[in-house]
């Protein structure tokens, strides 16, 4: 069964600015001959059999779930202070999804495929991304989008 995860982007204002901010820092590592992102976190997910089978890093910025990465591999890594953590690995691909208000939490949690939100539709994709961050934040608490 399917499980994923949702983290908050802390620092970014939108979809754009995560791409940036992955492509600046070069957060690059191979995974299985393919380039992928990384992301460093404290604690390794218990479940990672679940995760590692289609599931993705669901992030929240500015309180709303606006945009997943597919979960490629889970590994141990050391932060810049030296310290260890997991490397959770990522498809480059950033598929925006139907924005969904979701309170501030630290580090991530769980999230099942069941409460996950839908990707957007290709037709609806360019019109909600072409918006600015805080109407998305707005109608989705709104509950229009």
């Amino acid at each position: 069964m399917t499980l994923n995860l949702v983290k908050l982007c802390a620092g970014a204002d939108s979809i754009e600015d995560l791409a940036a901010w992955q492509a600046q820092k070069r957060q690059t590592k191979t995974h299985e001959g393919k380039s992928c992102a990384f992301h460093p976190t404290f604690q390794a997910p218990k479940r990672r059999d679940e995760l590692l089978d289609g599931g993705s890093l669901y992030w929240v910025i500015r309180g709303t779930i606006l945009v997943r990465q597919k979960l490629v591999g889970l590994e141990p890594g050391k932060k810049d202070d030296g310290s260890p953590c997991c490397l959770l690995l990522l498809a480059r691909e950033l598929i925006p999804v139907r924005p969904t208000p979701r309170r501030a939490f630290q580090g991530w949690r769980y999230l099942d495929a069941a409460d996950a939100p839908p990707d957007l539709k290709p037709g609806r994709k360019n019109q909600i991304s072409m918006m600015p961050t805080e109407m998305k934040k707005t109608l989705a608490d709104l509950g229009l989008i």
